[in-house]
């Protein structure tokens, strides 16, 4: 249990439960158990507290060897094929300690706070890697001309023995040769010199010098010079000698000996008395030497200043630099140690708080449709009105912005203090620089038809004067429009007229005509019903028209039965005009038709034709219609009557928070000029028309705030720097940005924004050279030191001699010599060897200038030299080949050719290498983007050697150009649209459309074409709603019966009677003009043609039949519908009326309907007129239907009262078609060589908002290059090291010499290049692929003849990865090199040095694998060997287990057969593309080729299938001639003789496929 205590630590208890158990599991009892043997069921623990687990933590041991699996778990290494590397686990010890001496604690201790580490891990143990040798090179020759000699040949070590791998084979072998016999005796003995001992001062020379200087009485005294001029010359004399003395403090140098030992050698390596080689001259055994001093500095100086001295938020930024230097106390001298860099940079980041920057930005622009515009839009061009979504951009600009100054710019008035800066200063990201913005498209106003002419009336009812009036007629505002009312067009028109009144009396029906004299029938009259009403229609109370008489009963007539009965009056027709003049009339007709004929004598007659219509004038009033006309409104004044609180309100309103100029500041007025205008004339006075729909002329406005330019100062100038390849006089420019435009009469902003002024030239840095003093006087070793050495002379021999160095400005004034180190070239030397001569060398002069040369590139010039003295008689001093004394070179040659190389850059627009502005975030509004620019082309310089060089020799700045065209990207052109089509209904909501055609397609990256049909159209549907009364069926009156009956005397019986029934535009004054027929409700037209019985005198004669009445619903056929019509002249005795009432069924759907809403889709986004995107309107219309589909007027459904719950608009966006915009060109990048053809400089521009909608995309070029002016590469390149020289002697210790070379190359091929002038190399660091320890010679030993020798080192391996190439591991990367040995003699074999090897680490390595290769048999043999995966044949790396057989006799029986070998196992198998064909007594018989199976691929030109024999087998396929395709081999038998499994499998299903056409031949007898 869980440890508990009263205390932490160790004085706790744990307790745990204690049972006696069966064997088999079960529980008994405890005396069933040996009590003795019972566990503790209680012990100590230690409690752990929180506050432990700074006490206590786990301490985790270093991982151990890892140890493979295979060793773990079978107790020891079990054979196995190491493929890569072998899994293994390492262990390690883990335990809990206490942390203050790391005493071993409880494990539980730490477990409480963190579960115990693991203890054991997986590893990987690498392969042994067996050491890899290359190939052996050809032998050489033999080591001796006659005799016996040895040849041998070497190999390099490729990889070297890893992980315990076997170690290299010999890396040399030898074989003997006898060129021939040996004519005389072979040379026995080689004089050998040692290296030279380290330098070394005389030890007697410090008391030697003091002696000779105490022996020259050095306290003699010299006469005083008194003459100043002649003193003055010795002061300079004595200075100038100083100078040339080793007095520097800079250098301290001592002038030594050294020694070396010169020996005899035996050709078997042997040292033998010197005796036997004195025949030979001795070589110098002693020398002058120069004691080695190492270079001593100074102490580092303290850090300088941080080159940044800002702080950067964006932690990617570069950061800053500060160095440091020290001085030399002394340089080296002889082989001392050479000074290390004075001068040593960090990174670093500036001290305290710095100083930060960040983004401004000016403010929006005004938003402008504009830009959103397509090349074919016509509105490009007046762009008053546009509306909707447009594009507002703004300036981005980097200021300084530390806290103070943060808040310093948050007050508008103090922006003028945010300077610019260069935008490269701020970080993070960029605020936009453009936005989608909103123009609010102006409501147009909309106004319903006009309406009816009201009755002439007073202007003023309450003031009844005159007899003049005003007849008006009014129109509604049906969409109010933006702006107000005052927008809309004028709502009241009048005309003049006479006799007005303000209320008269209206007609609402007549009685039924009642005959006089209560007859039945006879003249009668009819009782008019009126009402009161004033002149808008209302009903007003009757007292109100007492003035106005009443309407009179009116006389009618009810037919006797032999009278003529007539119908009633039609309603009269709409008026012909709509007013009334000298030659215009308005006229109404109405009309009645006869039902009837008289009974001729006694009966009432039937008028004539002409009675049967009615003529009266309508519209009487004259054409001359009058209305107020209004203007617009003027500009907001100033209110001279505004309160002088207005007043005041001004600068504080400004000072508030409507800063940006958009709010109120003080009360103003507008007014606008209402006139009285007469249609279709003019002005005329304002009596004409009436006063009270007058409208205002003035309003009360408020005025807007002045708005000041504010402008930020002038930025600092921009830089100077540089830029490659640019031949213009550099500029610099500073700009200022535009925070706030004027507006409302405000400060207008400065003209200037930018200005510019051309770059002062570079200061000239002080030049610095190093001036060389005269050479001291040859200094020999001492006499006493080699005057025992053979040949030697006291006052002759070779020396050393120095001289003194001092740094001068280029003016000759002396500087500290620190200045020359870093500016000046390479420090000339101060010391050198010299040789007094002696009386037996030659002397010669110095040689003399060289001759001045005739002509260029094909003239030579020489220079000569001189024996001098005894020298002219020595035959040796003659010999030209040792002292040549004249030298001749060819004249130096200034002839250049220049040639283009490369490619062409892009094509550069004229003017786009403007360096990018400090702004730097312009986009591409007024960026040209397109048109005429240019391509650039490198040249290329090169001498009469071919040798490159600045392109300036062949007076060229580096390019050839040519104009070029970047074509202007033109977008998709459509068709204007079409006019809309007349809605597909004319009753209910239908649709309208109208189309755009294609044009032009779009190219260059235009603007795309919306979504286009099959033939290359774009529709625009719209829903539409159509009045179901705006055509209506109209017809004439019924035609005269015509009467089909013989009999006409009584002018009765069955008849015909016919009108015209045409389709009218229904208006507000009723029917106007004929339309089409399918326009109107073919349901609804009434009948052209009428058949009925006429009556005949007496009989009772009706009227027309009534509307039917409408059916109740529910429709049901237990309903019924009637229609009535009534006696209009009774019949006569023993005669009666038909029915008066006809009823009918109601029937779904062909009487009877039932209504109900329907609403149609949504519509596509609507967008004003003048707008090109931003917000719409989705709009659907609300359709009445009846139960059979039909769409019927809405006030069907209205009657109904039915629920409508849609709306009918909602807002939707549609997306405006922005173009991409992109940033400014940056500026030219620094050229990406230095040097070299392929040095290019780039420059870009990044996508600052990307395209949407259908606007223009980005272009893919983001990126520009032009080539850079080709400059030489030069470099500092070694010679060859030369062969190991040592002076007149066979062998022994020697040097040898290498050259530094100025080499130019045109940076194309690593290496290669031609030997220059070293003063073209000048400005280079003296450094050798990076390593700027020069060393031009070293020591060598030339190995003595006879003599077993170490070769040099090879060169270093390929660097090579160890790794496990299937596993995917890698061990690291390794290279090598060695040495091999070389012998001369075969005796001497045995005394050879060991072989040598070393590695290195390094990076990048390649994996490779290795494999047996084997050759073709030849005969019973072959050459089998092992190859890398690259190719190279290489001994070591394969497995080491049996590679293929070299001869087919490790089997038995041997395999004898062609096209045969032998395995590993031991068994004949045939080679690739054969098969076995096995003996009965399972042994192999032969090899057969394989039939291959030729699939067709995409290649082939036929599709059939063919069976083919292999050629040659063994090839692969891809060799195989006129094979295509893939080839399958099929072999039947496995490695061990016997049949595939698979060829039982083809057995099988042929037997059953044979049994079943069997059975199925046999059915089908």
């Amino acid at each position: 249990n869980r440890c508990m205590g009263s205390d932490c630590g160790p004085g706790g208890s744990q307790s745990r439960a204690v049972w006696c158990a069966h064997v088999d599991g079960w529980t008994t009892l405890h005396t069933n158990c040996d009590q003795s043997q019972r566990p503790s069921n209680q012990q100590n623990c230690f409690r752990v507290c929180d506050w432990h687990k700074d006490l206590y933590d786990w301490k985790l041991g270093a991982w151990n060897q890892c140890v493979s699996v295979s060793a773990r778990t079978f107790g020891g290494m079990r054979p196995y094929v190491c493929n890569g590397a072998e899994e293994g686990i390492q262990t390690r010890e883990v335990g809990c300690i206490l942390k203050s001496d790391d005493s071993p604690g409880d494990d539980t201790i730490c477990e409480y706070f963190e579960p115990k580490p693991r203890l054991e891990q997986a590893c990987l143990i690498p392969c042994p890697q067996d050491c890899v040798v290359s190939e052996f090179t050809p032998w050489t020759s033999c080591s001796k001309t006659c005799g016996t000699g040895l040849k041998n040949r070497v190999r390099s070590v490729l990889v070297p023995p890893l992980f315990g791998g076997s170690a290299c084979p010999n890396l040399t072998e030898f074989q003997t040769c006898k060129p021939g016999p040996c004519k005389g005796p072979e040379g026995v003995y080689s004089l050998r010199v040692g290296p030279w001992m380290p330098c070394s001062l005389p030890i007697s020379r410090p008391v030697r010098q003091a002696k000779h200087r105490k022996g020259k009485g050095g306290a003699r005294e010299r006469p005083g010079v008194k003459d100043p001029d002649t003193r003055e010359l010795i002061q300079k004399k004595r200075t100038r000698n100083r100078l040339n003395r080793q007095e520097s403090p800079f250098w301290d140098i001592q002038v030594g000996y050294q020694s070396r030992t010169v020996s005899c050698a035996h050709r078997n390596g042997s040292t033998v008395g010197l005796s036997l080689c004195l025949p030979w001259d001795l070589p110098l055994t002693v020398q002058s030497c120069i004691l080695a001093k190492d270079c001593k500095l100074s102490e580092w100086a303290d850090w300088g200043p941080c080159s940044k001295a800002c702080l950067n938020p964006d932690p990617e930024s570069p950061r800053g630099q500060r160095s440091r230097t020290r001085r030399v106390h002394q340089f080296s001298v002889g082989e001392g140690e050479d000074c290390p860099p004075l001068e040593e940079t960090e990174p670093c980041d500036p001290q305290g708080d710095g100083v930060l920057y960040t983004w401004r930005t000016t403010e929006w622009s005004d938003c402008r449709v504009d830009s959103l515009l397509s090349q074919q839009d016509r509105r490009r061009s007046n762009q008053t009105g546009l509306c909707g979504g447009g594009l507002q951009n703004r300036e981005v600009y980097c200021v300084q912005a530390n806290a103070e100054l943060l808040t310093y710019l948050n007050n508008l008035k103090d922006k003028d203090a945010s300077r610019p800066v260069d935008s490269k200063l701020c970080g993070g990201p960029v605020p936009n620089t453009s936005q989608l913005c909103h123009i609010p498209c102006p409501i147009e106003c909309e106004v319903s038809p006009w309406g009816a002419w009201g009755p002439c009336t007073y202007e003023n009812c309450d003031v009844q004067e005159g007899k003049k009036g005003f007849k008006l007629r009014k129109r509604e505002i049906s969409n109010e429009p933006t702006g107000g009312p005052g927008n809309c067009p004028h709502l009241v028109e009048a005309v003049p007229c006479d006799e007005p009144s303000c209320w008269d009396w209206r007609l609402v029906r007549l009685d039924e005509c009642i005959p006089d004299g209560e007859l039945p029938c006879g003249p009668g009259t009819q009782i008019p019903q009126v009402q009161c009403v004033n002149s808008t229609g209302d009903m007003v109370d009757k007292e109100l028209c007492g003035g106005a008489p009443a309407p009179e009963p009116i006389a009618c007539d009810v037919p006797c039965p032999k009278d003529c009965v007539l119908s009633d009056w039609t309603s009269w027709s709409s008026c012909s005009q709509t007013c009334s003049s000298k030659t215009i009339e308005g006229k109404q007709l109405r009309t009645r038709s006869i039902l009837a004929y008289n009974a001729g004598e006694g009966g009432g007659m039937c008028p004539n034709s002409s009675s049967l219509q009615e003529v009266r004038n309508c519209n009487e009033h004259a054409c001359t219609v009058y209305h107020w006309q209004t203007g617009p409104w003027g500009p907001c004044t100033e209110d001279p009557s505004a309160s002088a609180l207005n007043t005041t309100t001004g600068p504080k309103s400004a000072a508030g928070p409507n800063t940006n100029g958009q709010g109120p500041c003080s009360q103003g007025m507008q007014t606008r000029k209402v006139i009285c205008v007469r249609v279709n004339v003019g002005q005329v006075p304002p009596k004409k028309c009436p006063e009270s729909p007058r409208p205002g002329t003035v309003r009360p406005c408020r005025m807007p705030c002045k708005k000041d330019c504010i402008v930020t100062p002038f930025s600092d100038w921009s830089q100077c720097s540089p830029t490659s390849g640019n031949i213009q006089k550099k500029k610099q420019s500073r700009n200022r940005v535009i925070l706030q435009l004027p507006a409302n009469g405000g400060q207008d902003c400065p003209e200037v924004l930018e200005e510019e002024k051309d770059c002062e030239g570079p200061k000239v840095c002080p030049g610095y050279r190093w001036k060389s003093h005269k050479w001291r006087r040859c200094q020999l070793v001492p006499w006493y030191i080699r005057e025992d050495s053979p040949g030697a002379q006291e006052t002759c021999g070779p020396g050393l001699q120095t001289r003194a160095v001092s740094c001068r400005q280029l003016d000759g004034v002396q500087k500290d010599i620190g200045e020359c180190l870093k500016f000046a070239n390479t420090m000339p030397p101060i010391t050198q060897r010299c040789q007094l001569p002696c009386q037996d060398d030659c002397q010669l002069t110095n040689w003399s200038k060289f001759s001045s040369c005739t002509a260029d590139c094909v003239g030579v010039r020489t220079r000569k030299r001189l024996l001098v003295g005894r020298s002219k008689k020595k035959d040796k001093c003659k010999n030209t080949q040792m002292y040549p004394l004249s030298e001749t070179q060819y004249c130096p040659c200034d002839k250049y050719n220049a040639q283009p190389v490369g490619n062409w850059s892009d094509c550069i627009l004229a003017g786009g290498d403007r360096v990018e502005s400090l702004l730097g975030m312009k986009v591409q509004g007024s960026i040209k983007e397109c048109g005429q620019g240019y391509r650039y082309q490198a040249m290329v310089c090169y001498d009469q050697d071919n040798r490159l060089v600045e392109t300036s020799r062949c007076n060229s700045h580096g390019y050839i150009e040519e104009a070029c065209i970047i074509p202007c990207p033109s977008d998709c052109k459509l068709s204007e649209w079409s006019n809309w089509s007349r809605c597909s209904k004319s009753c209910g909501s239908g649709v309208k459309v109208r189309s755009k055609w294609l044009r032009e397609k779009p190219y260059n990256g235009g603007r795309p074409c919306p979504k286009l049909d099959h033939i290359n159209q774009v529709y625009e549907v719209v829903p539409c709603i159509s009045d179901c009364s705006q055509y209506v069926w109209v017809a004439e009156p019924w035609s005269v019966w015509k009467v089909s009956n013989l009999d006409l005397k009584e002018n009765c019986g069955e008849g015909v009677q016919t009108r015209k029934v045409r389709c009218m535009l229904n208006t507000i004054d009723g029917p106007s003009e004929s339309v089409e027929d399918y326009l109107c409700d073919p349901e609804d037209m009434p009948l052209g043609t009428r058949g009925s019985r006429l009556p005949c005198p007496e009989d009772c004669v009706l009227s027309d039949w009534s509307s039917w009445n409408r059916c109740s619903l529910p429709c049901s056929y237990n309903n019924s519908r009637k229609r009535t019509a009534y006696a209009i002249r009774s019949p006569g005795a023993g005669r009666q009326c038909p029915d008066t009432t006809e009823k009918e069924p109601c029937s779904l759907n062909l009487n009877c309907f039932h209504y109900f809403y329907n609403i149609t889709d949504w519509s596509t986004c609507q967008l004003s007129a003048s707008s090109v995107c931003g917000n719409g309107i989705k709009t659907r219309m609300l359709d009445c239907v009846r139960s059979d589909g039909k769409s019927v007027d809405l006030k069907f459904c209205k009657e109904l009262s039915l629920e409508r719950k849609w709306q009918m608009n909602i807002s939707c966006v549609v997306e405006c078609p922005v173009n991409c915009q992109l940033s400014d060109w940056s500026a030219w990048s620094e050229c990406s060589h230095t040097c070299g053809l392929d040095g290019r400089m780039w420059r870009s521009r990044v996508v600052v908002q990307g395209s949407q909608g259908d606007g223009r995309p980005c272009p893919s070029q983001l990126e520009q290059w032009k080539p850079c002016p080709v400059r030489p590469c030069y470099r500092w390149q070694y010679s060859p090291w030369s062969e190991c020289r040592v002076e007149e002697v066979v062998c022994g210790a020697g040097l040898r010499y290498r050259n530094l070379s100025c080499f130019v190359s045109d940076g194309s091929r690593e290496g290669e290049g031609s030997m220059v002038e070293e003063e073209l190399c000048g400005g280079l660091e003296l450094a050798v692929n990076g390593d700027k320890l020069i060393i031009l010679k070293e020591t060598c030993v030339l190995p003595c003849p006879g003599e077993c020798y170490l070769m040099e080192w090879s060169d270093w391996s390929p660097c090579l990865s160890v790794c496990a190439k299937g596993a995917g591991v890698d061990f690291g990367s390794v290279q090598v090199r060695s040495r091999a040995v070389m012998a001369q003699e075969p005796e001497n074999v045995q005394l050879c040095p060991d072989q040598d090897w070393e590695s290195r680490p390094c990076t990048d390595g390649e994996c490779f694998e290795y494999k047996w290769m084997s050759s073709m048999w030849s005969g019973s043999s072959r050459v089998t060997w092992c190859q890398r995966s690259d190719g190279l044949n290489v001994t070591g790396g394969c497995r080491p287990i049996n590679p293929p057989g070299d001869d087919n006799n490790s089997c038995d029986p041997p395999c004898q057969m062609p096209m045969s070998f032998c395995t590993e196992d031991g068994v004949c198998m045939c080679e690739e593309g054969y098969t076995e064909v096995m003996s009965s007594s399972g042994q192999l018989d032969q090899c057969t080729p394989i039939p291959i199976l030729e699939i067709p691929t995409a290649r082939d030109k036929k599709t059939d299938v063919k069976t083919s024999r292999a050629i040659n087998p063994t090839l692969p396929a891809t060799i195989q001639p006129g094979r295509t395709g893939r080839t399958w081999y099929l072999q039947p038998f496995g490695p061990d003789g016997k049949l595939k499994m698979w060829v039982y499998g083809v057995a099988a299903g042929a037997l059953v496929l044979f049994m079943f056409i069997v059975s199925m031949i046999y059915l089908a007898w």
